[in-house]
């Protein structure tokens, strides 16, 4: 397909998506094929697990491991060629202090720094720590839900993705999702996300991000594996998400988070 027909179309969604509000869009569009990921209709409705025999990709990040060092951010910048001052995944970290106070930072990429923030006296500090965050790739996507081209669909194994060819640029998806996961690259103007390097797990690897972390703080595999290392730590601590109350069931889960992270 050429720049031109595929600009043609975008404009002509685009035109046609405007004329109509939420409370009248019809968003029953069947997904698109984006190569091996092609999606179902079906997608888990039978389960968090799935098919029996099935593979179903999960994450699970350990914040009381995390240290802050940014590996992460750099490596998925890196594999997946995010603009800058834009990202796929991203480093928070929480200070309590004595007196009552919040203080809520992102760690920087490249490289690591708190630009323009005074040292923090560890003797005002009550507790301190760092959590990462990335796509949820929830089962119940609102994301998913509110796309009026099908751009935005779940593959067979529970990942939420992005077909750059029939996304619009509408950014219905950005503002639907509840975690702020989402952007519109500004280079390539559709919507974008964290894939969990779907182009890396298909083939036996694991995400960019995984394989950078120095602590083990991410964890990743498929959760119908009993052997695999997120099933074996899923079953052996307290797993968290993401604002639960939304019900958007997330397969990106957490230990040690506390109820101050939103």
């Amino acid at each position: 397909m050429s720049s031109q027909n595929t600009q043609t179309r975008r404009e002509f969604m685009w035109d046609a998506v405007k004329t109509f509000t939420f409370g009248t869009l019809t968003l029953t569009a069947i997904p698109m094929l984006v190569g091996e990921a092609q999606a179902t209709d079906q997608g888990h409705s039978e389960g968090e697990g799935g098919k029996k025999g099935t593979i179903l990709f999960g994450y699970l990040v350990d914040t009381t491991k995390c240290i802050g060092c940014g590996n992460c951010m750099v490596a998925c910048k890196r594999e997946n060629d995010v603009p800058d001052g834009e990202f796929r995944t991203w480093v928070e970290r929480y200070v309590y202090y004595k007196d009552g106070r919040v203080q809520v930072d992102m760690v920087t990429a490249e490289p690591f720094a708190f630009a323009g923030k005074s040292p923090i006296d560890p003797k005002t500090v009550e507790k301190a720590f760092f959590v990462p965050k990335l796509c949820n790739h929830c089962i119940n996507t609102p994301c998913i839900q509110v796309c009026p081209v099908g751009a935005s669909f779940m593959s067979p194994e529970g990942v939420v993705l992005v077909d750059p060819l029939q996304c619009i640029g509408c950014a219905y998806c950005v503002q639907a999702c509840p975690f702020g996961t989402r952007f519109i690259n500004h280079k390539t103007n559709v919507a974008d996300k964290c894939t969990w390097c779907y182009h890396r797990i298909k083939h036996g690897a694991k995400p960019a991000c995984v394989d950078a972390c120095p602590t083990g703080t991410r964890i990743f595999g498929d959760m119908n594996d009993p052997e695999s290392d997120i099933s074996k730590s899923l079953g052996e601590n307290r797993i968290d998400v993401l604002k639960s109350y939304l019900g958007t069931r997330p397969k990106t889960r957490y230990i040690g988070l506390t109820a101050e992270v939103v």
